[in-house]
């Protein structure tokens, strides 16, 4: 450990040349440090940082990787260089390292709960659905009352393409916390969407809605769903369901309806909804989406109505 004054005090200029902003003579002076102190956290901690701020990123990491592996040989393991590592890697999209990182870390510490959570969440962003699979279904093994390790399971068996058992694995989670069953369902219905399942999805809903009938997030979303299903005039009472619940947000639902109606190339219908936005509250910021739309149904905007009788 360092324990001479000069030492020290070389600390606190390099300190001070990182407070002006002097990056390259902080790191040199550093580097000085690190050649007599090679395993002195506090001042590969400094390298990481001032080399990363000097726009040296490799060079960073590398300070990083040094740092994680004196934290991977503690018997406690603190994990700051691997939070800080895991960051770095989804900012800059490496997703290889960020695998790799991870399966590192697990292989040390392999019942540390956090260490596997975030290495399933590294195989699904990387595409292998199978690991994270199995490294899910271990996670629920370790704490099988936690309905969130159950949710990641669905998901990664969802991108397996196993959607019965990744509903199985919602459905698990809500009997593990009954009081959020419909939460967990309609987080299974959203993958279902996202995957162009509506009809599943649909199916999904209409359970959520039997739970929960006056939760207007699931009406709106039912109504996204009839959207993709062709079903414009369902989509519509679905969300002017919505309204009934919560009138006080009925403006910004039927903004979001016009929304998604723009996207499916609905421009007539998405006129529809977004002059009924404006009919609740003409303040809500949606009349460019209301000339968006009716420049791409063919209309100009004089064409517009002062808005529509309210649902």
């Amino acid at each position: 450990m360092m324990q001479n004054n000069p030492i020290e005090e070389k600390l606190d200029l390099a300190d001070n040349l990182l407070k002006k902003g002097k990056y390259s003579e902080a790191i040199v002076l550093l580097e000085n440090i690190n050649e007599m102190y090679p395993k002195e956290e506090p001042v590969l901690l400094r390298l990481a940082w001032a080399s990363w701020d000097n726009g040296d990123q490799e060079r960073s990491i590398e300070y990083w990787e040094i740092l994680l592996d004196i934290e991977l040989a503690r018997k406690v393991f603190t994990g700051f260089a691997y939070d800080e590592l895991v960051r770095i890697y989804k900012q800059e999209g490496q997703v290889k390292n960020l695998v790799a990182l991870c399966e590192k870390a697990a292989q040390v510490q392999p019942e540390d709960i956090g260490l596997l959570e975030e290495l399933g969440k590294a195989y699904l962003l990387s595409g292998q659905s199978d690991k994270a699979c199995d490294t899910f279904r271990k996670l629920t093994s370790l704490e099988n009352d936690n309905p969130a390790f159950y949710c990641r399971l669905g998901e990664a068996l969802m991108a397996e393409g196993k959607t019965d058992a990744a509903e199985e694995a919602y459905r698990q989670a809500g009997q593990i916390d009954p009081d959020e069953a419909d939460r967990y369902l309609f987080q299974a219905a959203d993958l279902h969407l996202r995957e162009g399942h509506f009809e599943a999805a649909k199916r999904l809903l209409e359970k959520c809605l039997e739970i929960a009938p006056s939760n207007s997030l699931y009406h709106c979303s039912m109504g996204d769903i009839l959207i993709a299903l062709k079903q414009l005039d369902e989509a519509f009472a679905a969300y002017e369901t919505a309204c009934f619940h919560n009138r006080l947000h009925a403006a910004a639902y039927f903004n979001r309806l016009g929304n998604s109606l723009m996207k499916a190339d609905y421009f007539d219908s998405a006129v529809k909804a977004f002059e009924t936005a404006l009919s609740f509250d003409a303040s809500i910021p949606c009349r460019q989406n209301l000339d968006r739309a009716l420049r791409a149904s063919g209309h100009s905007e004089k064409t517009s109505k002062e808005g529509r009788k309210r649902p």
